[in-house]
Protein backbone atom coordinates (compact mmCIF):
# COMPACT_ATOMS: atom_id res chain seq x y z
CA UNK A 1 0.00 0.00 0.00
CA UNK A 2 1.34 3.33 -0.70
CA UNK A 3 1.71 5.73 1.71
CA UNK A 4 1.17 9.61 1.81
CA UNK A 5 5.01 10.26 2.45
CA UNK A 6 5.35 7.45 -0.91
CA UNK A 7 3.27 9.31 -3.19
CA UNK A 8 5.40 12.58 -2.03
CA UNK A 9 8.55 10.90 -2.77
CA UNK A 10 6.87 10.03 -5.95
CA UNK A 11 6.05 13.51 -7.16
CA UNK A 12 9.12 15.24 -5.39
CA UNK A 13 11.44 12.93 -8.21
CA UNK A 14 9.70 13.99 -11.63
CA UNK A 15 8.75 17.59 -10.22
CA UNK A 16 12.73 18.76 -10.41
CA UNK A 17 13.50 21.31 -12.37
CA UNK A 18 16.77 20.96 -11.70
CA UNK A 19 18.61 19.05 -14.67
CA UNK A 20 21.80 19.29 -12.51
CA UNK A 21 20.22 17.99 -9.16
CA UNK A 22 18.73 15.60 -11.05
CA UNK A 23 21.51 14.50 -12.68
CA UNK A 24 23.01 14.27 -9.35
CA UNK A 25 20.20 12.21 -7.61
CA UNK A 26 19.69 9.68 -10.77
CA UNK A 27 21.06 6.77 -9.27
CA UNK A 28 20.00 6.91 -5.95
CA UNK A 29 16.48 5.95 -7.05
CA UNK A 30 17.06 2.33 -7.73
CA UNK A 31 13.44 1.65 -5.94
CA UNK A 32 10.62 3.52 -4.57
CA UNK A 33 12.00 3.74 -0.89
CA UNK A 34 15.86 5.15 -1.46
CA UNK A 35 15.62 8.35 0.33
CA UNK A 36 16.58 6.55 3.29
CA UNK A 37 20.63 7.34 3.36
CA UNK A 38 21.45 3.97 5.04
CA UNK A 39 19.59 2.06 2.16
CA UNK A 40 21.33 4.01 -0.70
CA UNK A 41 24.50 2.84 0.43
CA UNK A 42 23.89 -0.81 0.10
CA UNK A 43 24.56 -2.91 -2.67
CA UNK A 44 22.01 -3.80 -5.09
CA UNK A 45 21.76 -7.79 -3.33
CA UNK A 46 22.02 -6.09 -0.38
CA UNK A 47 19.27 -4.00 -0.80
CA UNK A 48 17.43 -7.19 -2.27
CA UNK A 49 17.71 -8.54 0.91
CA UNK A 50 16.00 -5.96 2.61
CA UNK A 51 13.24 -6.19 0.67
CA UNK A 52 13.14 -9.96 0.66
CA UNK A 53 12.32 -10.16 4.53
CA UNK A 54 8.74 -8.63 4.12
CA UNK A 55 8.29 -11.10 1.83
CA UNK A 56 6.43 -14.67 2.48
CA UNK A 57 8.87 -17.85 0.94
CA UNK A 58 5.89 -19.27 -1.17
CA UNK A 59 5.72 -15.65 -2.75
CA UNK A 60 8.94 -15.51 -3.35
CA UNK A 61 8.88 -18.90 -5.19
CA UNK A 62 6.98 -17.82 -7.06
CA UNK A 63 8.76 -14.52 -8.58
CA UNK A 64 11.51 -17.11 -8.91
CA UNK A 65 9.87 -19.57 -11.01
CA UNK A 66 7.89 -17.17 -12.98
CA UNK A 67 11.27 -15.69 -14.20
CA UNK A 68 12.65 -18.29 -14.46
CA UNK A 69 9.90 -19.74 -16.78
CA UNK A 70 10.13 -16.48 -19.13
CA UNK A 71 14.19 -16.89 -19.13
CA UNK A 72 14.23 -20.84 -20.21
CA UNK A 73 11.29 -20.40 -22.58
CA UNK A 74 12.98 -17.56 -24.72
CA UNK A 75 16.28 -19.40 -24.74
CA UNK A 76 14.29 -22.46 -26.15
CA UNK A 77 12.47 -19.60 -28.58
CA UNK A 78 16.30 -18.40 -29.70
CA UNK A 79 16.93 -21.96 -30.48
CA UNK A 80 14.31 -23.26 -32.49
CA UNK A 81 14.30 -19.78 -34.92
CA UNK A 82 17.92 -20.74 -35.15
CA UNK A 83 16.99 -24.28 -36.63
CA UNK A 84 14.26 -22.29 -39.09
CA UNK A 85 11.23 -23.54 -36.84
CA UNK A 86 10.33 -19.50 -36.08
CA UNK A 87 10.38 -17.14 -38.80
CA UNK A 88 9.53 -13.91 -39.27
CA UNK A 89 10.93 -11.29 -36.36
CA UNK A 90 11.50 -12.93 -32.81
CA UNK A 91 12.34 -10.19 -30.20
CA UNK A 92 13.84 -11.76 -26.81
CA UNK A 93 13.07 -10.65 -23.46
CA UNK A 94 16.09 -12.20 -21.48
CA UNK A 95 17.30 -10.42 -19.08
CA UNK A 96 14.49 -8.39 -18.66
CA UNK A 97 12.35 -10.53 -16.50
CA UNK A 98 12.04 -8.98 -13.40
CA UNK A 99 10.18 -6.25 -14.80
CA UNK A 100 7.36 -8.03 -15.84
CA UNK A 101 6.90 -10.82 -13.47
CA UNK A 102 7.27 -7.72 -10.47
CA UNK A 103 4.83 -5.91 -11.87
CA UNK A 104 2.16 -8.75 -12.69
CA UNK A 105 2.17 -9.34 -9.61
CA UNK A 106 0.88 -6.34 -8.29
CA UNK A 107 -2.10 -6.45 -10.35
CA UNK A 108 -5.57 -8.59 -10.13
CA UNK A 109 -8.11 -10.17 -12.40
CA UNK A 110 -9.39 -6.65 -13.02
CA UNK A 111 -6.31 -5.20 -14.51
CA UNK A 112 -5.12 -5.30 -18.48
CA UNK A 113 -2.01 -5.40 -19.89
CA UNK A 114 -0.42 -4.01 -23.47
CA UNK A 115 2.68 -4.13 -24.63
CA UNK A 116 5.10 -4.04 -27.48
CA UNK A 117 6.54 -7.06 -29.83
CA UNK A 118 9.00 -8.36 -26.97
CA UNK A 119 5.96 -9.99 -25.63
CA UNK A 120 6.37 -13.55 -24.74
CA UNK A 121 7.62 -12.85 -21.49
CA UNK A 122 4.81 -10.62 -20.63
CA UNK A 123 2.32 -13.52 -22.14
CA UNK A 124 3.81 -16.10 -19.64
CA UNK A 125 3.68 -13.57 -16.47
CA UNK A 126 -0.34 -13.13 -17.24
CA UNK A 127 -0.81 -16.51 -17.37
CA UNK A 128 -0.84 -17.39 -20.81
CA UNK A 129 -0.22 -21.11 -21.51
CA UNK A 130 3.38 -22.09 -22.93
CA UNK A 131 2.10 -24.11 -25.05
CA UNK A 132 -0.05 -21.59 -26.89
CA UNK A 133 2.30 -18.88 -27.22
CA UNK A 134 5.05 -21.99 -28.66
CA UNK A 135 2.24 -22.91 -31.01
CA UNK A 136 1.91 -19.35 -32.20
CA UNK A 137 5.53 -18.71 -32.80
CA UNK A 138 5.55 -21.71 -34.88
CA UNK A 139 3.06 -20.40 -36.64
CA UNK A 140 0.78 -23.82 -35.83
CA UNK A 141 -2.68 -23.44 -36.10
CA UNK A 142 -2.92 -24.06 -32.11
CA UNK A 143 -1.64 -20.75 -31.01
CA UNK A 144 -2.93 -18.01 -29.32
CA UNK A 145 -3.62 -16.12 -33.12
CA UNK A 146 -4.35 -19.20 -35.01
CA UNK A 147 -1.33 -19.62 -36.34
CA UNK A 148 -1.74 -16.19 -37.73
CA UNK A 149 0.07 -13.71 -36.07
CA UNK A 150 3.45 -15.16 -34.80
CA UNK A 151 5.87 -13.85 -32.24
CA UNK A 152 4.66 -9.77 -32.06
CA UNK A 153 0.89 -10.56 -32.34
CA UNK A 154 -0.46 -12.13 -29.65
CA UNK A 155 -3.55 -11.74 -27.35
CA UNK A 156 -5.69 -13.29 -24.87
CA UNK A 157 -9.26 -11.76 -23.74
CA UNK A 158 -9.18 -14.45 -20.82
CA UNK A 159 -5.72 -12.85 -19.42
CA UNK A 160 -7.05 -8.98 -20.49
CA UNK A 161 -3.73 -9.34 -22.39
CA UNK A 162 -4.66 -7.37 -25.15
CA UNK A 163 -1.36 -7.93 -27.35
CA UNK A 164 1.78 -7.46 -27.98
CA UNK A 165 2.23 -4.59 -31.00
CA UNK A 166 4.60 -4.22 -34.04
CA UNK A 167 4.68 -0.43 -34.44
CA UNK A 168 6.67 1.24 -32.27
CA UNK A 169 4.81 2.87 -29.65
CA UNK A 170 1.07 2.17 -31.55
CA UNK A 171 0.77 0.26 -28.16
CA UNK A 172 0.46 3.35 -25.91
CA UNK A 173 -2.35 4.53 -27.32
CA UNK A 174 -4.52 1.58 -26.88
CA UNK A 175 -3.79 1.22 -23.29
CA UNK A 176 -4.65 4.82 -23.07
CA UNK A 177 -7.94 3.83 -24.76
CA UNK A 178 -8.31 0.35 -22.53
CA UNK A 179 -8.04 2.95 -19.61
CA UNK A 180 -10.18 5.22 -20.68
CA UNK A 181 -13.14 2.53 -21.38
CA UNK A 182 -12.39 1.45 -17.56
CA UNK A 183 -12.93 4.39 -16.24
CA UNK A 184 -16.21 5.13 -18.83
CA UNK A 185 -17.71 1.70 -17.80
CA UNK A 186 -16.84 2.41 -14.17
CA UNK A 187 -15.15 -0.53 -13.84
CA UNK A 188 -12.48 -0.96 -10.89
CA UNK A 189 -9.45 -2.17 -13.13
CA UNK A 190 -6.62 0.00 -14.38
CA UNK A 191 -3.95 -0.63 -17.66
CA UNK A 192 -0.30 -1.84 -17.57
CA UNK A 193 0.80 0.01 -20.32
CA UNK A 194 4.32 -1.40 -21.63
CA UNK A 195 7.07 0.55 -23.78
CA UNK A 196 10.67 0.57 -24.46
CA UNK A 197 13.05 3.50 -24.02
CA UNK A 198 12.90 3.44 -28.20
CA UNK A 199 9.57 4.83 -28.05
CA UNK A 200 9.58 7.54 -25.62
CA UNK A 201 10.02 10.16 -28.12
CA UNK A 202 7.17 9.24 -30.24
CA UNK A 203 4.34 11.96 -30.42
CA UNK A 204 1.93 9.42 -30.05
CA UNK A 205 3.02 8.86 -26.27
CA UNK A 206 2.69 12.66 -25.37
CA UNK A 207 -0.30 12.50 -26.69
CA UNK A 208 -1.39 10.14 -24.92
CA UNK A 209 -0.12 11.31 -21.81
CA UNK A 210 -2.07 14.51 -22.20
CA UNK A 211 -5.23 12.82 -22.56
CA UNK A 212 -4.31 10.43 -19.51
CA UNK A 213 -3.71 13.53 -17.18
CA UNK A 214 -6.06 15.29 -18.01
CA UNK A 215 -9.38 12.45 -17.91
CA UNK A 216 -7.39 10.86 -14.78
CA UNK A 217 -7.09 7.91 -16.33
CA UNK A 218 -6.55 4.36 -14.53
CA UNK A 219 -2.89 3.81 -16.78
CA UNK A 220 0.44 3.03 -15.34
CA UNK A 221 3.06 3.20 -18.18
CA UNK A 222 6.13 1.29 -17.99
CA UNK A 223 9.12 2.21 -19.76
CA UNK A 224 11.52 -0.74 -20.22
CA UNK A 225 14.79 1.04 -20.61
CA UNK A 226 17.10 -1.34 -21.53
CA UNK A 227 19.40 1.37 -23.06
CA UNK A 228 19.97 0.60 -26.18
CA UNK A 229 16.24 0.81 -28.04
CA UNK A 230 16.56 -0.86 -31.44
CA UNK A 231 20.74 -0.12 -31.80
CA UNK A 232 21.24 3.46 -30.78
CA UNK A 233 22.07 4.03 -27.18
CA UNK A 234 19.74 6.48 -25.00
CA UNK A 235 22.57 8.54 -24.54
CA UNK A 236 22.42 9.70 -28.31
CA UNK A 237 18.70 9.23 -28.78
CA UNK A 238 17.46 11.05 -25.68
CA UNK A 239 17.96 15.09 -25.50
CA UNK A 240 18.79 17.06 -22.43
CA UNK A 241 18.07 14.23 -19.87
CA UNK A 242 17.87 10.10 -19.92
CA UNK A 243 15.95 9.87 -17.00
CA UNK A 244 12.86 8.97 -18.65
CA UNK A 245 10.50 8.93 -15.71
CA UNK A 246 9.99 12.43 -15.65
CA UNK A 247 8.71 12.54 -19.13
CA UNK A 248 5.27 13.40 -17.38
CA UNK A 249 6.61 16.28 -15.91
CA UNK A 250 4.67 18.68 -17.99
CA UNK A 251 1.69 16.85 -17.84
CA UNK A 252 1.81 16.85 -14.22
CA UNK A 253 2.26 12.38 -14.37
CA UNK A 254 4.20 11.60 -11.16
CA UNK A 255 7.38 8.84 -11.96
CA UNK A 256 9.53 7.11 -10.34
CA UNK A 257 12.95 5.26 -11.61
CA UNK A 258 13.02 1.87 -10.82
CA UNK A 259 16.18 -1.24 -10.17
CA UNK A 260 14.16 -3.14 -13.05
CA UNK A 261 16.70 -6.14 -12.40
CA UNK A 262 15.56 -6.43 -9.04
CA UNK A 263 12.36 -8.51 -9.05
CA UNK A 264 11.53 -7.21 -5.08
CA UNK A 265 12.32 -3.52 -6.30
CA UNK A 266 9.80 -4.05 -9.48
CA UNK A 267 7.14 -4.99 -6.88
CA UNK A 268 8.15 -2.40 -4.35
CA UNK A 269 7.59 0.47 -6.37
CA UNK A 270 4.64 -1.36 -7.90
CA UNK A 271 2.13 -1.39 -5.04
CA UNK A 272 3.12 2.26 -4.83
CA UNK A 273 2.04 2.91 -8.43
CA UNK A 274 -1.53 0.71 -8.66
CA UNK A 275 -2.27 2.19 -5.31
CA UNK A 276 -2.25 5.84 -6.89
CA UNK A 277 -3.81 4.95 -9.60
CA UNK A 278 -6.38 2.55 -8.50
CA UNK A 279 -7.16 5.63 -6.17
CA UNK A 280 -8.61 7.81 -9.07
CA UNK A 281 -5.40 10.26 -9.46
CA UNK A 282 -4.82 9.61 -12.45
CA UNK A 283 -1.91 8.22 -14.44
CA UNK A 284 1.92 7.09 -13.30
CA UNK A 285 4.95 6.57 -15.06
CA UNK A 286 7.32 3.88 -14.29
CA UNK A 287 10.97 3.83 -15.94
CA UNK A 288 12.67 0.14 -15.55
CA UNK A 289 16.70 0.23 -15.93
CA UNK A 290 16.72 -3.27 -17.12
CA UNK A 291 19.32 -4.83 -19.29
CA UNK A 292 18.54 -7.32 -23.06
CA UNK A 293 21.38 -9.48 -22.98
CA UNK A 294 20.06 -10.64 -26.84
CA UNK A 295 20.19 -8.50 -29.49
CA UNK A 296 16.81 -6.38 -30.22
CA UNK A 297 15.84 -9.37 -32.44
CA UNK A 298 17.42 -12.57 -33.75
CA UNK A 299 18.94 -10.89 -36.57
CA UNK A 300 20.81 -8.20 -34.49
CA UNK A 301 24.36 -9.22 -33.98
CA UNK A 302 24.27 -6.19 -31.23
CA UNK A 303 27.53 -4.93 -31.65
CA UNK A 304 26.83 -1.65 -30.60
CA UNK A 305 28.13 -2.94 -27.38
CA UNK A 306 31.07 -5.09 -26.25
CA UNK A 307 31.14 -8.28 -24.98
CA UNK A 308 32.38 -6.90 -21.55
CA UNK A 309 29.45 -4.75 -20.69
CA UNK A 310 26.94 -7.72 -21.33
CA UNK A 311 29.10 -10.07 -19.13
CA UNK A 312 29.26 -7.65 -16.33
CA UNK A 313 25.12 -7.03 -16.68
CA UNK A 314 24.90 -10.84 -16.70
CA UNK A 315 27.80 -12.05 -13.58
CA UNK A 316 26.86 -8.87 -11.18
CA UNK A 317 22.79 -7.60 -11.74
CA UNK A 318 20.86 -11.04 -13.31
CA UNK A 319 17.44 -10.74 -11.96
CA UNK A 320 17.12 -14.74 -11.81
CA UNK A 321 20.90 -15.17 -10.28
CA UNK A 322 20.26 -11.92 -7.63
CA UNK A 323 16.73 -13.62 -6.42
CA UNK A 324 18.43 -17.03 -6.33
CA UNK A 325 21.18 -15.84 -3.71
CA UNK A 326 18.93 -13.88 -1.85
CA UNK A 327 16.73 -17.03 -1.18
CA UNK A 328 19.68 -19.10 -0.52
CA UNK A 329 21.37 -16.89 1.41
CA UNK A 330 18.24 -15.84 3.86
CA UNK A 331 17.78 -19.44 3.97
CA UNK A 332 13.96 -19.32 2.60
CA UNK A 333 15.00 -21.93 0.31
CA UNK A 334 16.96 -24.84 0.00
CA UNK A 335 19.38 -25.86 -2.92
CA UNK A 336 17.39 -28.80 -3.82
CA UNK A 337 14.07 -26.64 -4.05
CA UNK A 338 15.58 -24.40 -6.50
CA UNK A 339 16.81 -27.73 -8.73
CA UNK A 340 13.21 -29.09 -8.72
CA UNK A 341 11.41 -25.75 -9.77
CA UNK A 342 14.36 -25.73 -12.28
CA UNK A 343 13.43 -29.03 -13.86
CA UNK A 344 9.71 -28.46 -14.03
CA UNK A 345 10.29 -25.24 -15.95
CA UNK A 346 12.26 -26.85 -18.42
CA UNK A 347 9.68 -29.50 -18.50
CA UNK A 348 7.53 -27.23 -19.29
CA UNK A 349 9.38 -25.23 -22.07
CA UNK A 350 10.24 -29.02 -23.38
CA UNK A 351 6.99 -29.99 -23.78
CA UNK A 352 5.44 -26.73 -25.04
CA UNK A 353 8.09 -27.05 -28.21
CA UNK A 354 7.49 -30.47 -28.79
CA UNK A 355 3.43 -29.80 -28.47
CA UNK A 356 4.29 -26.82 -31.09
CA UNK A 357 6.21 -28.93 -33.27
CA UNK A 358 3.92 -31.37 -33.67
CA UNK A 359 0.77 -29.15 -34.13
CA UNK A 360 -0.63 -28.60 -38.03
CA UNK A 361 -0.62 -25.35 -39.45
CA UNK A 362 -3.38 -23.44 -39.95
CA UNK A 363 -5.21 -24.68 -43.20
CA UNK A 364 -4.71 -21.98 -46.58
CA UNK A 365 -8.42 -20.88 -45.97
CA UNK A 366 -7.22 -18.97 -43.14
CA UNK A 367 -5.62 -16.19 -44.81
CA UNK A 368 -9.49 -14.81 -45.48
CA UNK A 369 -10.75 -15.17 -41.85
CA UNK A 370 -10.30 -12.61 -39.15
CA UNK A 371 -9.69 -9.77 -41.65
CA UNK A 372 -12.78 -7.63 -41.11
CA UNK A 373 -15.05 -7.84 -38.19
CA UNK A 374 -18.88 -8.11 -39.16
CA UNK A 375 -20.99 -5.22 -38.04
CA UNK A 376 -23.95 -6.47 -36.16
CA UNK A 377 -26.92 -4.41 -35.42
CA UNK A 378 -27.82 -2.85 -32.16
CA UNK A 379 -30.32 -4.94 -30.00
Amino acid sequence: MATKSGQERSRKRSDSSDPEAAKTSAPKRASSKQSKSSTRSKSPTARQGDLAKGVDKELLLKLYEEMLLIRRFEEKAGQMYGMGLIGGFCHLYIGQEAVVVGLQSCITDDDAVVTSYRDHGHMLATGMEANGVMTELTGRKGGYSKGKGGSMHMFSRKRKFFGGHGIVGAQVPIGTGIAFAMKYNEEPGICLTYLGDGAVNQGQVYESFNMASLWKLPVVYVIENNKYGMGTSIERSAAHSTELYNRGQAYGIPGVQVDGMDVLAVREAGLEAVDYVKGGKGPYIMEMLTYRYRGHSMSDPAKYRTREEVQKMRTEHDPIDRLRETLLEQKRAKEEELKEIDRRVKEIVGDAAEFAQNSPEPDPSELYTDVYVEAQAAE
